[in-house]
């Protein structure tokens, strides 16, 4: 069976690619994090054809508010206030000849924007092949692992290998604002025995990643001329203050908190912005920051506890601030993710790895987020992330994919559907 899917992909290998140039030329960029909207729709029309001529069941589902507020409040899973205009995830259902067991494959449609244009030495949107790459937006992060799960489903067909159970493929959009194109999938009940968000794992079976939560912190002051600075409040200043509070808080995580394949926590301060003039004393100042933390160890309320308390205790010891305290708001989170590697599915897709690639597979974690959380925590299946490409070419300019890497997941997914459907 192994031989026949090889061959057939060796016989098909072009048109398989050629469907991959095709999406990753549908520009299905991201609007400010999908807070002010996203092009995916030109992805999923595009999509939706080759999985229509392909024989699936299709369904279209718009994202709403609604959705996304239940997800907050049952799960704690969600971002709001996001425009959904024209995006919505795309479903498709390959029906099993008989009832084996079933598997979802989970992949996002969108992409973060290009980013500065100058930086690229190709046309983000024109696929385009060079030493054994294929270059544009997306083609990583993760247009070749959404493309490769249909196409796995293609090569079981075009070998004449009938499913022995289900396969159903969820595209989803709003991915890059926080994921919450699977939670809506999750709550609408697309569920299977067995999932794989198809992002990129670097040739590693993924069981774990790091939670994280986005805060933004206001600081207030009061403005006068810099020359008589001593009478006025400066807003950079006290959020220094604070801003070295957290970092203490940091240390004392990766001083204390120790998980066996992922990192110590982290928290990174990437934004600041404050004052209109250097003449004037800064009556405002905010910082943004990004925070990962560790699966079973902590959790979203303990974290927001943390980081609340370190910034009131550090500000009762100021006089401006033990009166003006700073307003902390969350704008992006999304939970950590870990499932146990004896999990029988884990299992199978460590065997499927090892018997396609003749290497025995390396299970660990990732230091950023996906949706896997989400498959796991709301849709209650045993998850893995498992796709084409490596964490460093996301999010980047001239963003390529390893054609042979592409190519191989798709014969890993076909496998993976045979080895625990047929069960």
């Amino acid at each position: 069976m192994k031989q026949r899917l090889t061959e057939t992909l060796n016989k098909n290998q072009e048109k398989y690619i050629n469907n991959l140039e095709g999406l990753i030329a549908c520009d299905t960029q991201v609007i400010g994090h999908g807070i002010e909207g996203g092009k995916e729709k030109n992805g999923q029309v595009y999509l939706e054809k080759i999985l229509s001529e392909m024989g699936a069941d299709i369904k279209k589902e718009y994202l709403s508010e609604e959705i996304i507020q239940k997800g907050i409040q049952e799960f704690q899973e969600g971002n709001p206030g996001h425009n959904y205009r024209e995006r919505y995830n795309l479903i498709a259902c390959f029906n099993g000849s008989r009832k084996g067991r079933s598997i979802l494959f989970d992949g996002h449609v969108d992409t973060m924007p290009t980013g500065e244009l100058s930086f690229w030495e190709t046309d983000p949107f024109l696929p385009t092949r060079k030493d054994g790459k294929l270059f544009g937006l997306g083609s990583t992060d993760m247009k070749a692992g959404l493309m490769a799960a249909i196409m796995a489903v293609k090569l079981l067909k075009d070998a004449g290998i009938p499913l022995p159970g289900d396969v159903k493929i969820l595209s989803v959009v709003d991915e890059e604002g926080g994921g919450n194109g699977s939670i809506a999938g999750m709550l609408n009940g697309h569920k299977a025995d067995g999932a794989v968000v198809c992002e990129p794992s670097e040739n590693s079976i993924i069981i774990g990643h790091m939670g994280f939560i986005f805060f933004k912190i206001d600081v207030r002051g009061i403005a006068l001329h810099s020359g008589n600075k001593w009478k006025g409040i400066n807003a950079i200043e006290k959020a220094i203050l604070l801003i070295q509070a957290l970092q203490e808080l940091e240390h004392q995580w990766l001083m204390t908190l120790k998980h066996p394949f992922l990192p110590s926590p982290t928290l990174n301060i990437g934004v600041i912005e404050g004052g209109t003039a250097g003449s004037t004393v800064p009556d405002f100042c905010f910082f943004k920051l990004c925070l990962h933390y560790l699966p079973n160890i902590m959790n979203y309320q303990s974290v927001v506890k943390e980081v609340t308390d370190t910034l009131l205790t550090r500000a009762q010891g100021d006089s401006w601030l033990k009166n003006n305290p700073p307003r902390i708001s969350i704008y992006q989170a999304g939970g950590a993710f870990e499932i146990d590697e004896g999990n029988p599915f884990v299992q199978t897709v460590r065997e499927t790895m090892a018997s396609v690639t003749a290497k025995e597979p390396v299970i660990t974690g990732a230091t950023s987020g996906n949706d896997a959380r989400v498959l796991l925590s709301i849709g209650g299946m045993p998850t893995v992330v498992l796709g084409p490409g490596f964490s460093a070419q996301c999010h980047s300019p001239n963003e390529f994919i390893l054609i042979e890497d592409y190519l191989n997941y798709i014969l890993i997914y076909a496998n993976l559907i045979l080895n625990w459907c047929a069960n």
